[in-house]
Parts: structure tokens; sequence; C-alpha cells
């Protein structure tokens, strides 16, 4: 067999695993991707726990590597098999995908020496971005034939109201670490400290100020509201993780709260966020006790057309499509959904 014969196959075998989503290399690089934003996700949270983060930071880094390493890979791969390169750069995930990995480029070349360091850094933030796209994977799932013949509903349902739930948590905590805790990391403090001593320095009259006035304390540069220490809730993802739980379930604590306008802001949206929830999981609460309790039938199969539906509305198909997929016969449409050709 010559190379001419063999370069072709490949090439078509690495096409089908990141495009064809009914090809079983797809589900299984898409699982290992959604392995890779899980941890992701739990390194950069855990990185802004102290003194564990100091003690660790190779460990932080190692994780930090390996991840980019594969999401730059699965960036090279889209736009080389997307069938219209600029729409994908300029698209929602495409630009996702881009600023999810751009930041620790930047990092590993040094350049957040630069004025504007942290602005490179909190980039960061848009990977957790990447955690939508375990929801994506899991509607390509339920478009799947031979899934949708095998599978329960209830559970599918079930696994994608929890990546919901889990994107949210993510999201609001790390957003809420970064918007209202920002003001009181560490760095923030000394930095704050430092330019308060210069002033003071600056001032003679400032000599008899008592020692409360001559110590910082962080201000809502909005509402010029101070935040003294006992109101420095958010001072790692973790910790806000905890706020954000208690949020979304409404059960409200009351134990943590934001104190500045953007972080007020954020609880809101995140409250509405919490209410949407929770009425998605009383409809399928509720579907599960007509089924166990009424022995009420759920259909598995949705229609041709809400299946074509969802996978235009998750882009694995284009627009031209739509109508091809609704034309065919069920044998045609079923050897589709199988990815044979």
């Amino acid at each position: 067999m010559t190379t001419k014969e063999i370069t072709p196959t490949k090439e078509h075998i690495l096409r089908e695993m990141f495009t064809d989503p009914s090809h079983p290399l797809f589900l299984r690089w898409q699982g290992f991707l959604n392995l890779l934003i899980f941890g992701s996700c739990l390194s950069m949270a855990m990185e802004t726990v102290e003194p564990f983060a100091s003690k660790n930071p190779s460990l932080f880094w190692m994780v930090e590597i390996v991840a980019v390493f594969f999401f730059t890979l699965d960036y090279i791969a889209n736009f080389y098999f997307s069938g219209n390169r600029i729409r994908y750069i300029f698209s929602f995930w495409g630009i996702v995908d881009l600023i999810s990995i751009l930041p620790s480029y930047l990092m590993i070349l040094n350049l957040t020496a630069l004025q504007g360091a942290k602005v490179f850094r909190l980039l960061r933030v848009v990977r957790v971005l990447r955690v939508l796209k375990m929801a994506r994977v899991a509607l390509m799932d339920i478009t799947n034939k031979a899934k949708i013949e095998n599978s329960n509903p209830i559970i599918a349902n079930l696994r994608i109201y929890l990546i919901a739930l889990f994107s949210v948590m993510m999201i609001s905590s790390t957003l809420m670490y970064y918007v209202e805790g920002g003001y009181y990391t560490k760095d923030a403090i000394e930095q704050g400290q430092k330019d308060l001593d210069a002033k003071l320095a600056a001032d003679p009259a400032s000599k008899d100020l008592p020692e409360a006035d001559r110590k910082f304390v962080p201000q809502d540069p909005v509402g010029g509201n101070p935040i003294p220490t006992d109101k420095q809730f958010f001072t790692s993802i973790p910790a806000a993780m905890w706020w954000c739980i208690v949020t979304l379930t409404t059960t409200g604590y009351g134990d943590m709260y934001p104190v500045t306008f953007g972080g007020r802001f954020l609880a809101g949206f995140t409250m509405l966020l919490g209410l949407v929830l929770f009425g998605i999981l009383m409809n399928i609460v509720g579907k599960t006790l007509m089924v166990l309790l009424f022995g009420e039938q759920m259909d598995s199969r949705p229609t041709r057309e809400a299946l074509v539906k969802t996978m235009l509305e998750i882009e694995l198909i284009k627009g031209a499509h739509y109508d091809e997929l609704l034309a065919m016969s069920d044998e045609e449409f079923q050897a589709r959904l199988h990815g044979k050709r």
C-alpha cells in the first residue's frame, strides 16, 4: 500500500475525530477534553487557596501546561477541519478557545512582565466558559440515534442539568472572586498599603493620625464604601463556591454576601440563574415521579425535526443541511446519525 493511499485515510479519521459527533473517536476525544476542562477549573480554583497554592506551584504549572497543550491541539484541529476557517476564528466558541489558551502562552513567553500583566492573567477566567462545552457534548450524545435507543432520557436530562449547575457555579464563583475578592487579595492589600504610606509620608500632619487611619482599607470604587476585614469573604474561589451554592439554592444563610456594587450585581444575576436551574430540576423530578409512581411512559425518541433543530443550534450542521436532513428517508437519516456515508 503506498503512502498516497494511507494519508487520505489518516486525514479522514482525524476529520471524523474532530467533526463527526456520531464517531466513537469524537466522543472519546470530547470526553478527554471534558476531563481536562474539569481538572483545569479545579486547578484554577485551588490556585487561589493559600498556603496550598504557594507550596505547590509546580503542580499547578504542570496542570496548566498539559491543559494548554491539548486545548491548543483542539483549537488547531477545529480550525484546520472547519468548513469556513474565518467563520470559526470569529465564532463564539472559536474566540473562547483562543482566549482560553492565549494568556498561558503570554506567561510562558514571560510577556506578562509588561504593564497590564494582571489583565492577561484575568483572561484565564474565560477558560471557565469551556465548561459549557460539556453540556454541548451531552447534547451531541442525545442526537446520536444509538444512544437515543439505549439511554434513559431522564438520566440524559439530569446529566445536562448537573453540567449546567457546575458551569454556573464555576463561572459565578470565579467572577465573584475576581470582581469583589480582587479588592482585598494579598497583592492588592500590599499595594494599597504602599500607596497609603507614600501619601502619608508626603503629609507632615499625618503623623498625628491614629494607627487605625494609617492602615489601608479597600473601598468599593463605585459606592466609595470601605470593605473592612470582617466583610472580606471572597478570599478564594472555593470560598466563593460556598456562597454560590447557597445563592443558587435560595437558602440564603447570610454568612457570606457581597458589599460592592459589582459583587451585588453579579449576585443578583446568580440568583436569577438559580431560579432557572430550580425550574429545570423540578421539571426533571416531575417527569421522573410520573414514570415511577404512575407508570407513565416517556418518549425517548425525539422527532426528526427536533433532532435536526438541536444539531443546527449547537452547530453540528450548517443551515444548508437542514432541509436535506428533513427530506431524507428514515433509512438514510438513521445511517447519517450512525455516521455512515
